[in-house]
């Protein structure tokens, strides 16, 4: 057994850099495991969206790229393992897509693992009236918008994964998981650590959370992001764990950005509320008595993490049906481009209302006049200004009237009145996100695999 385990993240959300993992895995050839994250909050919605169009496209279709770029390596030798969520809606179909490509392009003999167990949607619909199941933001019970209800999914931790890795899967493609079980789960499986070395588990949470955003902690949005050595070639990041828990967090040489006690703590402090209960599928996590120590050039060290048993929840990330929505967009510019804009949008908006349509939902920004962050920052006197109106309704029809009220602003609008190139405002369904529990007892999950021979 190896006595330190490497795993990086190249991929941090949906649409992060394509390229990423091959280049990271070129840079660090000796890494043991490779996570990619492709799922935020907005994700499932986004996917659910795509399925409502198209039946076999609940995944992110972009993974399957990325592992066709990852056959190189493999046909070098590499023995890398990889482990994401890119599967969505559908890990199975994800993971047929993926030994096709590998199938088709020589790729030495894989096993995928695909976790699957995460979809409570049956769950919650045969027992609507269980107050678990209320929201979490505003309390609203789940019958309110049970009807419309299309996609549930709870958050699983690293146990399946760490059963995929014990039957040998090489490619590990899951749901809905929590971000940080992507990197427990080989540190659990590596180290034979239990469920009950608390505090190990507690570090690899720590471990998983640093790196889940990729280059956040290697000096993205950092506050000296202006100071960075070469920006537009930042390296990804990957971590060193030892058997007692304790890791190094670092990047490959010659890369961009850095790894210091400033961004390791900016990235530490990203997401979350209580740091002496930070909860997940696989521990309850304290970071006060954290340690973080700079060990050498975008080397740091930590240690001190406390664990506590797991909740008896999983959170649950669910979709439901909400109208639709539309956003258009007009330049203002000269004097008085706040006051001008304002004036613009009302307009529209008044129009849409002598139609006929009082419309649900709309708000209206003035970029480039402080509305980015209301209240921080204030420029009425601005020379140029962009107007954004977004509005949303369960009518269709009266999004279409909005969309034909914004063009005639070119010539009935103010002097300064510019910008409009992209045609009319395409209107889109909306899928509201409802955060939600559901009893650990209730979910299980499946491990299923896949042999891809030569």
């Amino acid at each position: 057994m190896k006595s330190i385990l490497k795993i990086g993240n190249a991929q941090a959300f949906w649409g992060d850099s394509g390229d990423a993992p091959a280049k990271l895995l070129e840079m660090q050839p000796d890494l043991d495991y490779l996570t990619l994250d492709y799922l935020s909050e907005v994700s499932l919605s986004i996917m659910a969206v795509q399925r409502s169009k198209d039946p076999s496209m609940g995944y992110a279709r972009d993974f399957v790229e990325v592992v066709k770029s990852l056959i190189p390596h493999w046909q070098k030798g590499s023995k890398v393992k990889i482990i994401s969520n890119a599967g969505g809606l559908d890990p199975m179909r994800c993971a047929l897509a993926c030994a096709e490509v590998l199938r088709q392009n020589g790729c030495p003999p894989k096993c995928i693992g695909i976790l699957s167990g995460d979809n409570v949607l049956d769950l919650i619909k045969n027992n609507p009236s269980n107050t678990i199941y209320a929201n979490l933001e505003s309390g609203q019970l789940i019958t309110d918008i049970l009807a419309d209800l299309c996609t549930a999914n709870a958050y699983l931790g690293s146990h399946g994964i760490v059963e995929a890795i014990h039957a040998g899967a090489d490619i590990i493609i899951t749901g809905r998981i929590a971000d940080p079980s992507m990197v427990v789960a080989p540190c659990a499986a590596h180290f034979c650590w239990k469920w009950t070395d608390f505090d190990q588990v507690a570090q690899a949470t720590v471990a998983g959370h640093l790196i889940e955003c990729g280059t956040q902690v290697t000096g993205g949005i950092s506050d000296r992001w202006m100071e960075i050595s070469d920006v537009s070639g930042i390296g990804f990041p990957f971590i060193e764990m030892h058997q007692d828990g304790n890791f190094i967090i670092t990047k490959p040489q010659n890369t961009g950005g850095m790894v210091t006690l400033e961004t390791v703590k900016e990235q530490l402090l990203y997401e979350i509320g209580d740091p002496d209960a930070y909860l997940s599928p696989d521990i309850t996590l304290s970071m006060l008595a954290l340690s973080l120590k700079s060990v050498g050039k975008d080397r740091v060290e930590v240690t001190g993490a406390k664990g506590r048993p797991a909740p008896d929840a999983y959170k649950v990330s669910a979709t439901y049906t909400d109208g639709f929505k539309a956003e258009g967009m007009l330049t203002i510019y000269g004097r008085q481009a706040k006051a001008k804009a304002k004036k613009c949008g009302e307009v529209i908006l008044e129009r849409v209302g002598k139609c006929g349509y009082q419309l649900e939902r709309s708000y209206t920004e003035y970029l480039g006049t402080g509305d980015t962050v209301p209240g921080v920052w204030s420029n009425e006197e601005a020379h140029e200004c962009l107007l954004r109106i977004g509005v949303a309704d369960h009518r269709k029809e009266a999004l279409e009237c909005f969309s034909r009220q914004i063009a005639p602003m070119v010539t009935s609008g103010p002097p300064g009145t510019t910008g409009y190139t992209t045609g009319r405002p395409r209107i889109r369904p909306v899928f509201g996100y409802w955060p939600c529990l559901i009893e650990r007892a209730k979910v299980n999950f499946k491990v299923d695999l896949i042999e891809v021979k030569e």
